[in-house]
């Protein structure tokens, strides 16, 4: 089709005239011109994001890049030859994973068929994984589908990911440069990344419930063990807490399945599970609908016990915390804390410096609990209009953080006691970098306050108290460095003896720097970016090197970062007191 006949196609559909397009096409190019204000006629190339942008995307979305990864690479299988590219954008459009022809790589870039680019429907226009947000559907969009004129040549299926609360998460596209012009030709795309995307909801759902019970249900016994269509996870009392797409449609409809107890949906309880376990033969597993219906189930019973963890089960933290911290004793125990007041409503309050990952947690911990939502509010210089108007738009049981909450102003504090009064469903979880017991008692924060958002409390240590560094100097690498990429022995040395004022913050800015200025996959010291003065030692004054070598476990790094001195002064120092370590 001409540039022009294009153009007027989409002014016909404007006009509410029948033009033979799927109306799911049509409504997006609605969009295209009514809310986004585009030009069909205009040749705009895709827009890529940059290599700090595209790190933080992928940071972000690494759970469900490694939920997706396996299905991406059975998929590519399946496809390869066909000249197929495969993409998985996060919620925001972002292509966060790839696959593709390395022949065709120059192609595919300049197409925005690769890593970093944006298919976020207000950027690109119609295209499959912009509709796919948008919708929360499947859809295929074929050439002249493409509202924009530079993808005209393209064709793309996408199916949405959805995670195990509900919420549309990711896209999964398969992509062609060229194909032929019917659309059905693209039928078979459709199948398969559907399909995929069916197995990577069902792959994180079953990664995150491993201490819960899972229900995976097919509506033909041959494949229930194998290739399951549904599956719910639930709890002790069965309630389901975990669901993937299919299992709404399946038993839910329109009515959310997120808390619903089990024997509302089936003709069963949780007491009857075990009877649908894989010791039984699968034509016998049959679980009969409400309405009349049946289907075949498979349950899988909990890895761990339900009962009170011991000692050593603290370890095992829940999936939403556990990635927080690695071997360090006092972190595990502040994580294993965490874990416990997750699921309850108590409010809880987050301290700690600035850039030790109180944001973070209270993520991490809102995941790991009961409620839906999540609302977020800075609450610097936030005045009382503007305070109303967010909780207005605050569900009635989720959650609420609000960050650096010292920062609340006076009038803004009161009105936050009377909506907090009111919402007596509502988790909250404030975060702080100012000891408000200290505020209180000093007159400077109100104790109405400090004692509904300070049920609980969780002090998160700096990163110079905290002995598993080198573990979040290899997490963090990588996450933002390519893969490959890898520390000298003298740049991990010069990493692990710095004091770190910024925490977890600064950390992450060295480690972008040293990965933009390494020449190849190696960084050296050189590579660094030079490390601020030390403060002096955050030891007290009376403690002696032996106290703090003892405090420490005798790890010279996390002496010297605890003293604000380098480690080969802790080692001069240890000569010259007659010290050595224990063993």
């Amino acid at each position: 089709m001409t540039l022009h006949g294009h153009v007027r196609e989409i002014e016909q559909a404007l006009e509410g005239r029948a033009t033979g397009r799927d109306a799911q096409v049509t409504d997006s190019w609605r969009r295209c011109v009514e809310l986004y204000k585009m030009d069909p006629a205009r040749a705009d190339p895709a827009h890529i994001v940059t290599e700090p942008e595209l790190r933080q995307h992928r940071k972000q979305a690494e759970w469900m890049i490694s939920a997706a990864r396996s299905g991406l690479q059975n998929l590519f299988r399946q496809v390869a030859g066909q000249n197929y590219v495969l993409l998985l954008a996060n919620a925001e459009g972002v292509c966060v994973d790839f696959f593709g022809d390395p022949s065709f790589e120059s192609e595919l870039r300049q197409s925005g068929l690769y890593l970093g680019a944006d298919w976020s429907e207000e950027l690109a226009g119609t295209c499959g994984v912009g509709a796919c947000l948008v919708s929360g559907e499947p859809i295929t969009i074929h050439q002249d589908d493409h509202f924009g004129n530079a993808h005209t040549g393209l064709s793309c299926t996408a199916a949405p990911i959805y995670d195990s609360l509900g919420h549309l998460a990711a896209v999964l596209d398969i992509s062609l440069l060229r194909s032929p012009s019917p659309k059905r030709s693209q039928n078979l795309a459709m199948s398969l990344v559907t399909t995929s995307a069916r197995r990577v909801e069902m792959a994180n759902l079953m990664a995150e419930s491993r201490r819960e019970w899972v229900l995976r249900l097919s509506s033909s016994p041959e494949f229930l063990d194998v290739d399951p269509e549904a599956a719910v996870s639930l709890d002790g009392a069965g309630r389901v807490i975990g669901f993937t797409r299919a299992a709404q449609r399946l038993l839910g409809g329109d009515v959310p399945l997120l808390g619903t107890p089990v024997d509302e949906l089936l003709h069963m309880s949780v007491d009857d599970l075990p009877d649908l376990m894989r010791d039984r033969p699968t034509e016998d597993r049959l679980v009969h609908l409400r309405d009349g219906g049946a289907l075949f189930g498979h349950a899988i019973s909990p890895q761990a016990p339900r009962t009170r963890p011991s000692a050593p089960a603290l370890q095992a933290r829940s999936s939403a915390v556990q990635g927080l911290a690695g071997p360090d004793p006092a972190m595990s125990q502040l994580l294993a804390r965490a874990e416990k007041l997750a699921p309850t409503g108590v409010p809880l309050l987050i301290s700690g410096e600035m850039g030790t990952g109180k944001t973070r947690l209270a993520r991490a911990i809102h995941l790991a609990g009961k409620a839906e939502a999540l609302l977020q509010i800075d609450c610097a210089a936030l005045g009382v209009e503007d305070l109303r108007a967010r909780l207005g738009g605050c569900a009635a049981s989720g959650t609420l953080l609000l960050r650096r909450i010292e920062d609340l102003p006076e009038d803004s504090r009161r009105v936050l006691v009377a909506e907090l009064d009111a919402r007596r469903q509502l988790r909250v979880i404030a975060t702080t970098t100012a000891d408000l017991s200290a505020a209180v008692g000093q007159g400077a924060f109100p104790a109405t306050l400090y004692h509904r958002v300070s049920g609980a409390q969780l002090a998160l240590p700096p990163l110079r108290q905290r002995q598993d560094l080198g573990w979040m100097i290899e997490r963090m690498l990588r996450r933002r460095a390519p893969e490959g990429v890898r520390l000298t022995p003298s740049a991990r040395v010069e990493l692990l003896g710095r004091f770190w004022t910024g925490n977890l913050r600064e950390l992450e800015q060295v480690l972008d720097v040293a990965v933009a200025l390494a020449e190849g996959d190696v960084i050296d010291a050189p590579d660094l970016p030079p490390a601020p003065d030390a403060p002096k030692a955050d030891a007290a004054p009376e403690e002696s090197l032996e106290q703090v070598l003892e405090s420490c476990h005798w790890n010279m790094a996390l002496a010297a970062r605890r003293l604000g001195v380098n480690r080969s002064t802790v080692l001069r120092r240890m000569r010259k007191a007659g010290l050595r370590a224990p063993g």
